[in-house]
């Protein structure tokens, strides 16, 4: 991922399902101090945090216990690096099914289920609905089952929410409501920024 030393495209590679990122993963803020992104959380596998490292892209800002060696040193493994070049976040958001579930809050917009989701288009496809933002909602099994083909007045079902094209803040806001199965505690502080401070 780091290999190509003039790439800036680095910066904005991270995975969302982590066979990589299963053993001390390294959180990545922007140079602002905030994560590059919530949705998927901007997490690189601790490999190529080293990498930036010494490419001298970034700066560790937290580390796990954990240590790594090579054949001349050992290195504590980054678990916070921040940037040193500030990257423009993107304001275009991927129409991906991740995206479109997130959006929608992981639930069905007819029956407001969670869990089992799939898609469907508001509009079936097979009567000239097509496939965007505006036409497709996350929707669970039986929901689906329910409508069919069938437009949504004749199906029995109501939207709780109309589908719409989201923006990247929106994202931002709906990534912190749902964030990783895995939190480690150095990380808190940065991903919580704009969390309202107890008394």
């Amino acid at each position: 991922m780091l290999d190509d030393v003039n790439s800036a495209d680095f910066r904005t590679s991270f995975v969302r399902e982590p066979s990589a990122l299963k053993h001390f993963p390294a959180l990545v803020l922007n140079a602002d101090f905030r994560p590059l992104c919530y949705y998927p959380l901007s997490l690189w596998p601790w490999q190529d945090a080293i990498k930036a490292v010494f490419l001298d892209r970034v700066q560790i800002i937290a580390e796990y216990d954990e240590v790594v060696h090579s054949q001349r040193a050992a290195f504590r493994i980054p678990s916070v690096v921040v940037l040193k070049e500030y990257v423009r976040p993107q304001k275009r958001v991927a129409f991906t099914r991740f995206n479109l579930f997130l959006r929608d809050e992981f639930r069905c917009q007819y029956c407001g289920s969670k869990g089992d989701l799939t898609f469907d288009h508001v509009l079936p496809r097979s009567r000239g609905g097509v496939t965007s933002w505006e036409n497709v909602v996350a929707a669970c099994a039986p929901c689906n089952l329910k409508k069919a083909n069938r437009l949504l007045k004749r199906s029995g079902l109501t939207l709780r929410r109309r589908p719409h094209r989201p923006d990247a803040e929106e994202m931002q806001s709906a990534g912190r409501r749902f964030p990783p199965n895995y939190l480690h505690e150095s990380w808190a502080d940065f991903l919580y920024w704009d969390a309202e401070l107890e008394e």
